[in-house]
């Protein structure tokens, strides 16, 4: 990014980026405000707008999540089996079925419905935020009296949270319906010890931590893009572009689950 200011010192190209990045991540945050107020006004659910978030709650969701549940499904099974396979080999079968959920419910399955639901609606939805804003339909809202962020943005980033939310929660629970079955088979004699082993894995701690962490990781991908369409100026040659909200994007889902992680682990 910094070679691509021409005519400028190295300096002034260093200050100019470290700018950008800084009015950039404040746009975020500050965006993420504006939002948590609206979404705790009662006066941010008209009419208008609750049909405007139901539509997009839909689109958003349902769409997507039979697709992603059957994907979810098939890692659950492909992963349980080489887990298995492995710690059989190894005569460590009793760690197996504990190590299946770590990796994949606790870790592999929000981050993957996160990224899903960004790269399927909150990046287009996005890109369709910059596109009214420079229709002039921002301002036509203006002008009739209605705030284009409670009445195109809001839905947009409340149905990307909840898809998101979604997903994970329901991928969770098929993927340990599945690890079972892999397991122990269509019986109940394994459902003791797998309550059991299922109890000390989420402890409180580790709950809390998954919780927080799938909800911050919702928050990432549906309120980074859309402040990227919202300031978008739609010109191709400015440096910070899309592949800028995208970068800042994976830099806080990383730095979220690197967290997550100190937090389970430390």
């Amino acid at each position: 990014m910094i070679s691509r200011l021409p005519g400028l010192s190295l300096p002034e190209r260093v200050l100019n980026t470290a700018r950008r990045w800084a009015v950039a991540w404040w746009r975020i945050l500050y965006l993420g405000a504006v939002v948590l107020v609206l979404v705790l006004s009662p006066s941010s659910y008209g009419k208008g707008t609750r049909k405007a978030l139901a539509r997009h709650l839909y689109l958003d969701t349902a769409p997507v999540l039979l697709g992603f549940t059957v994907l979810a499904a098939l890692i659950s099974l492909v992963l349980t089996r080489i887990v298995v396979v492995t710690a059989l080999s190894y005569g460590l079968s009793r760690y197996a079925l504990e190590m299946v959920i770590r990796v994949l419910v606790l870790e592999l399955i929000p981050l993957t419905a996160a990224l899903f639901v960004a790269m399927r609606c909150t990046i287009p939805n996005g890109t369709q935020i910059a596109r009214l804003r420079r229709s002039g339909r921002f301002e036509a809202l203006r002008r009739h009296g209605s705030d284009p962020v409670r009445v195109e943005l809001l839905p947009r980033v409340i149905a990307g949270v909840f898809a998101s939310i979604t997903l994970a929660a329901l991928s969770c629970v098929v993927a340990l319906v599945l690890a079972y079955l892999g397991v122990y088979g269509f019986n109940l004699a394994g459902l003791p010890s797998y309550t059991r082993m299922f109890g000390q894995v989420f402890s409180p701690s580790v709950t809390m931590v998954f919780a927080l962490k799938t909800l911050f990781f919702s928050l990432a991908v549906a309120l980074i893009p859309m402040a990227a369409g919202l300031h978008d100026s739609g010109e191709r040659a400015q440096p910070d572009s899309e592949l800028g909200g995208l970068a800042r994007m994976f830099a806080v889902l990383l730095l979220i689950e690197v967290a997550s992680l100190m937090g389970n682990y430390y």
